[in-house]
């Protein structure tokens, strides 16, 4: 009961921050919660360090009012702050191996006659390798990483298989191309990675005794968090769970829900989030069986149901080969016309995932390719202009008429900004700082990672836990400053003993007020610049090519849609509007 009810002050705590940060989270298929019985939550991409547990505490308790415990790094368990967090919200601490990675001694070659065998130069083998160890290449081999089966001297180890690198689809992992032996004859060795084999009986036994007492757990099969636009390949350790439980307990049925997470920018202040469950799967009991039967079998049956939730995973995630193309995608979506609809945000997402369905389906159809090539040409222009899509059409030639809404939309800019500067400046080093640590903790993560690109997947944590630490210290200054001039100047005197406390629960109003006055004021400044444009002298003429530009890319888009598959996009509206009327009769506030 104490335990419940400390989580539940902890995760409203908690709820309060991400509402802060976020100004929209938009749950999406919430009437697929078991509101009974072990659940496992398969949750991906893990595009925001700590803030995507978070994110499944807060909707799951809203939702259907169970408690989630996730599976947490040990690593992170091991900080003070976020330590103590987890612990409150009953996380199961996991150790992975990347967490202890060491830089290997000396360099290594591979044998060209042998392809398990890799020799060493000025190694120490028997000092830091043991059968089951990793030994991972730099980042010219795509990171490509073998299993030690023995190691024979300080210079010579044999490997269980042959190097494997990620997919590029994220999926699985591929054996790694011949030029990995190019690569080390070329520069007479390559250094290397040692990654130690790390036991989990202890997780796993911490997480059947939660299955069989019918709890939830949330799992991020990635491993870790990144910022790329497709799965990293998924962890075997949710299939585990599942089957080695069920093994353990023939009663037991375990659920297993897709939970896919789609942010836009996910690591700017005030950005958008959705959570969508997926339909719950079912462990087929032939592949309990399976598993029980060990080795070669247990192998199998987890590569199939890890398979059945990576396919449940796609359903409800929006994913991309490469930046380019969900640069494409999103533009797409936004020039597709639904006809009578104004999107909601769920709707956003779904239509997104379908438009990339239906892209990656015919990508290689020549209209296709083309129309990839001229959404790209749209997407150059406007930046080369320097304006948004939204805002094309916004943009007038009617020059009179955009100058008077450029005059009133500018007086109504400086009265937002009037009222929010007050606390903009108070919070001004509560933004500087958590923007400058941020980015310093987001270099030092992607120098420490093999899958990060730009390490913005831990952006927004850090200036959630910045800003955490630094406001409280800024209020205490601020009361004391106050409480100081009230006494030297002898203001309110009756009433200046109680300056500190007044000034320290005032603040936060304040900050809440200048932040509602400033999103205000941002919206307005946004529609400052296509106004602009069009009343300066001759952009009329770069206006209206633009205009009939997106006119033109918005009609081929629904047209090519439609006649690619006449039934893709029919069902939109239907899901969307059905999904809203599914979740109102069992949605259940928690508190």
């Amino acid at each position: 009961m104490a335990a419940g009810l400390a989580y539940d002050l902890v995760l409203l705590f908690w709820r309060i921050v991400i509402n802060i940060f976020f100004r929209e989270i938009r749950p999406r298929g919430a009437f697929n919660i078991p509101r009974e019985g072990p659940v496992l939550f398969i949750c991906g991409p893990h595009a925001n360090q700590f803030l995507d547990p978070l994110l499944l505490f807060s909707e799951v308790r809203k939702e259907a009012g169970r408690r989630v415990a996730v599976l947490t790094a040990a690593k992170s368990m091991n900080r003070k702050f976020i330590g103590a967090v987890a612990r409150i919200m009953d996380s199961i601490p996991v150790a992975r191996a990347a967490d202890y990675a060491v830089a290997g001694k000396g360099q290594i070659v591979l044998s060209s006659s042998d392809p398990l065998k890799v020799t060493g130069i000025d190694t120490k083998f028997t000092a830091q390798l043991k059968p089951r160890s990793q030994i991972m290449l730099s980042k010219s081999t795509g990171y490509a990483s073998a299993s030690v089966e023995e190691v024979i001297s300080d210079t010579e180890v044999r490997l269980k298989s042959d190097f494997v690198v990620p997919n590029k689809d994220g999926s699985t992992e591929v054996k790694a191309p011949p030029s990995i032996g190019n690569e080390i004859e070329r520069n007479e060795g390559l250094e290397y990675k040692v990654l130690p084999h790390v036991e989990q009986d202890e997780t796993y036994g911490a997480c059947f005794q939660r299955l069989n007492e019918g709890g939830c757990i949330g799992v991020f099969p990635e491993g870790g968090s990144h910022d790329r636009t497709d799965f990293l390949p998924l962890k075997a350790g949710f299939s585990i769970m599942a089957l080695g439980s069920m093994a353990q307990n023939p009663e037991l049925d375990v659920k297993l829900v897709p939970v896919g997470l789609s942010y836009f920018h996910a690591h700017k202040f005030r950005s958008r989030a959705v959570i969508e469950f997926g339909s719950p799967i079912s462990v087929d009991k032939d592949l309990v069986e399976l598993y029980k039967q060990g080795k070669d079998q247990k192998r199998d049956a987890c590569g199939k149901l890890l398979e059945q939730v990576h396919d449940g995973l796609r359903a409800v995630t929006l994913r991309a080969p490469d930046w380019e193309t969900m640069q494409v995608i999103q533009a797409a979506r936004r020039l597709y016309r639904v006809p009578g609809q104004h999107l909601t945000l769920g709707q956003v997402v779904e239509l997104s995932k379908r438009i990339m369905e239906g892209y990656l389906t015919y990508k290689d159809e020549p209209q296709i390719i083309d129309l990839r090539h001229k959404v790209i040409a749209y997407n150059r222009l406007l930046r080369d202009m320097g304006i948004a899509d939204h805002q094309v059409e916004r943009a007038s030639n009617k020059s009179v008429k955009s100058l008077l809404l450029l005059i009133y939309r500018t007086g109504l800019l400086l009265w937002w900004s009037v009222l929010a500067l007050p606390g903009t400046i108070l919070h001004a080093p509560i933004f500087i700082l958590a923007k400058v640590i941020s980015i310093k903790k987001a270099k030092e993560a992607l120098a420490a990672s093999t899958v990060k690109i730009q390490a913005r997947d831990v952006l927004a944590t850090w200036k959630v836990l910045v800003s955490l630490a630094v406001t409280p210290l800024l209020y205490i200054f601020y009361s004391i400053l106050a409480t100081f001039f009230a006494y030297k100047y002898d203001i309110f005197p009756e009433y200046r003993h109680w300056t500190p406390l007044v000034i320290f629960l005032c603040l936060p109003g304040w900050a809440i007020a200048s932040l509602k006055f400033g999103e205000a004021g941002m919206d307005v400044a946004k529609s400052l610049r296509p106004l602009f444009i069009s009343i300066w002298p001759g952009n009329q003429r770069e206006v209206v090519r633009l205009r009939e530009m997106r006119e033109a890319l918005a009609t081929e888009i629904s047209e090519s849609l439609l006649r690619l598959d006449p039934s893709y996009m029919a069902t939109l509206s239907e899901s969307t509007g059905e999904e809203e009327q599914c979740r109102q009769p069992e949605r259940r506030k928690a508190f």
